[in-house]
């Protein structure tokens, strides 16, 4: 089979001379970080992380911004603000980073599997409403590959039984959805600024929240807690046990620079996974990514599902035929991932802290971690997802038809 490209596709890296620029001028300074555990101005770290926290406020039209050292570290505290407890259950999504399921363990909360959507990916309203206990305290969605969840079902559910939403939007920042932007539709909303993620700076995290209490209690999680609640007069000790979760300041400048990139690089990738949309859709053996009607899609990931009757071919040989074409596929391009129950930290539980937290509730209650829990996310990610992550800059057009031709060639016999 004659390949249709022999030349590599550039990598992405949307880090230049201005991020370059700001982090030497915070090393030339030599505070490279600012934070004291105690009451006061240093509690909130030092100027470029304030200045961070204001831009990213701003820019997501919400009140409060609070940077981590990383997403993770966000999800975590998000848990531990949201005041869930041992014993508590979290409705968590199968078809993520490992994170977005595991968070509420370190509060020893049980994560309770809910199936995603057929069409957009993300957690299921409906699966959602079926998973609901008296035990339920939260609900940890994902804007999974760079479009909004469905927020205004999940947050109908929520009101009904007093849940807190918390919103792992690491694919999304800057996505408009309903008049505002994913991630702030929630109690807390969590950013990346991982390596990996659009707008990046090595590692970093940003939670986000129009509610003054929760942001206290982010920032208190962040920067040890038990030191500092005594003398501010915090009297809510509910999961006050901080860390160290801080941005340091070399990584605030070059965030600050990132953030002001976000719109054009969110523009790029658009305009070309929207040309690679209008030609894949071509293809009757392929459904290109689906946009959420009220929602933009920023295309983290472009996931295209396979059709393996209409193909002719199995989904492995035609990824394994994508390679042989010159088109090098993202490493997790068959499936994405495993279902994340399937992971021995949920399916072999009673090894993990000889089975707690589970054990904390009734045997016959216990949530149920097997195979065929969450049918359409196994479906997903065992016949019909294929991922892939080339619709960004600087690719072009012309990039985007050697895909379009290896995925017309690739299912010829």
């Amino acid at each position: 089979m004659e390949k249709v490209r022999t030349a590599p596709f550039p990598p992405y890296n949307p880090i230049g001379e201005e991020e370059a620029r700001a982090a030497y001028s915070v090393v030339a300074k030599g505070m490279l970080s600012d934070y004291i555990a105690r009451p006061g101005e240093k509690f909130l770290g030092g100027s470029k992380v304030q200045e961070l926290e204001r831009r990213w406020a701003e820019h997501h039209a919400v009140k409060h911004a609070v940077s981590f050292n990383t997403a993770t570290s966000a999800l975590v505290a998000a848990m531990g603000a949201s005041g869930v407890l041992p014993g508590d259950e979290v409705v968590v999504m199968p078809y993520s980073m490992c994170i977005s399921a595991t968070a509420p363990l370190f509060y020893d909360a049980v994560p309770v599997f809910a199936d995603i959507e057929e069409e957009f990916f993300c957690m299921d309203p409906a699966s959602v409403a079926a998973k609901i206990t008296p035990r339920t305290r939260a609900i940890l969605t994902v804007d999974l590959f760079g479009q909004s969840a469905e927020m205004t079902a999940l947050n109908e559910i929520a009101r009904k039984h007093d849940l807190k939403v918390i919103c792992d939007s690491s694919h999304a920042p800057g996505c408009g959805y309903n008049g505002g932007f994913a991630g702030t539709f929630g109690d807390i909303g969590v950013y990346s600024l991982n390596q990996h993620k659009i707008i990046h700076c090595g590692e970093g995290g940003i939670a986000v929240t129009n509610d003054d209490d929760l942001a206290l209690r982010l920032q208190l999680i962040r920067n040890h807690a038990e030191a500092v609640v005594n003398e501010m007069g915090y009297r809510n000790l509910t999961n006050m046990l901080g860390g160290n979760y801080r941005l340091p300041e070399v990584e605030a400048a070059i965030a600050i620079e990132q953030l002001k990139k976000l719109p054009l690089l969110l523009r790029q990738r658009i305009e070309l996974a929207d040309y690679l949309t209008e030609r894949l859709s071509k293809l009757d053996y392929l459904t290109p990514p689906k946009v959420r009607e009220g929602s933009e899609h920023v295309y983290y990931l472009y996931p295209i599902r396979f059709h393996e009757e209409a193909a002719g071919i199995s989904r492995a040989e035609f990824v394994q035929r994508i390679n042989e074409l010159g088109i090098p596929l993202y490493r997790f391009a068959a499936g994405y991932i495993k279902p994340l129950y399937l992971e021995p930290i949920f399916a072999e539980r009673e090894r993990f802290k000889n089975g707690f937290p589970y054990n904390l509730l009734p045997e016959g209650e216990r949530p149920d971690y097997g195979k065929g829990l969450c049918p359409v996310t196994e479906r997903m990610h065992e016949k019909e997802l294929i991922v892939t992550a080339y619709n960004y800059p600087p690719l072009t057009r012309s990039d985007m038809d050697d895909i379009v031709s290896a995925f017309g060639k690739a299912a010829c016999r």
